[in-house]
């Protein structure tokens, strides 16, 4: 759920596609992410790393039994009997109160400061170093392959995602003057989804097994699968 099927808001894509100067675009830009996030979730679960994972629990005793339980005549009468014995456990407002204390100081104290970490030093690196311009460079071949133009500014944006969401559109409306390049970066930078000063920092600070070289994996996945479906796309719009 947390790779494959989190959405970024409207809010937040507006506020990209404005960085990028494209408002006028924005019906079909949103449109484009949504296809892309369906065709990202039909596809990524079934290769590696995703299709690796083992189907298991982590609190044993709480899978879906093979066979229902005697006594149950369908899988919906145990499921609404299961929902009823949750309700008859909970504490009332006292509970909600207390878990919601629980993830927020969660949150703020163990997520947040690695969130912020890694948006810090990704802009430093993005803004002061060539370190992300040499990382793109793989992306060439695959955008000149895709008829990208301005291929060589559009790979600077490809792999700087990977830290933030934002820095993308950020760099292509300082050093891309291609509306279609400019576009393509708007969608790819929402459409990649792990970013490790967001999504992948919640992920990294819970619970759920999957290293960072496995985001980084699902990272370019989700680019590579984005690329082949926008570029083509973009060059019907533009």
């Amino acid at each position: 759920m947390s790779t494959t099927f989190s959405a970024v808001s409207i809010t937040f894509s507006i506020v990209v596609l404005a960085q990028v100067g494209l408002m006028d675009y924005f019906g079909l830009y949103y449109l484009l992410i949504c296809v892309v996030g369906i065709v990202c979730a039909l596809i990524v679960p079934r290769i590696p790393p995703l299709s690796m994972k083992k189907d298991n629990y982590l609190v044993e005793g709480k899978a879906m039994p093979d066979s229902l339980p005697e006594g149950y005549s369908s899988s919906v009468q145990y499921g609404l009997s299961l929902a009823v014995q949750r309700v008859d456990e909970h504490r009332g407002i006292v509970q909600f109160i207390e878990n919601g204390v629980k993830n927020s100081a969660g949150m703020w104290f163990g997520v947040m400061p690695v969130v912020m970490c890694i948006g810090t030093l990704a802009l430093m690196l993005a803004n002061n170093t060539p370190v992300f311009d040499y990382l793109g460079m793989p992306f060439m071949p695959l955008l000149e392959l895709l008829q990208v133009p301005e291929a060589s500014e559009v790979s600077k944006t490809m792999i700087v995602g990977f830290t933030d969401m934002f820095t993308p559109s950020v760099i292509a409306a300082e050093s891309v003057t291609s509306d279609m390049s400019r576009f393509i970066v708007a969608v790819i930078s929402v459409t990649q989804l792990i970013y490790l000063s967001e999504v992948g920092g919640l992920i990294l600070g819970s619970k759920i097994p999957v290293n960072l070289l496995e985001l980084f994996v699902l990272f370019l996945e989700r680019t590579i699968i984005s690329l082949f479906i926008v570029a083509p796309l973009a060059h019907l719009i533009f």
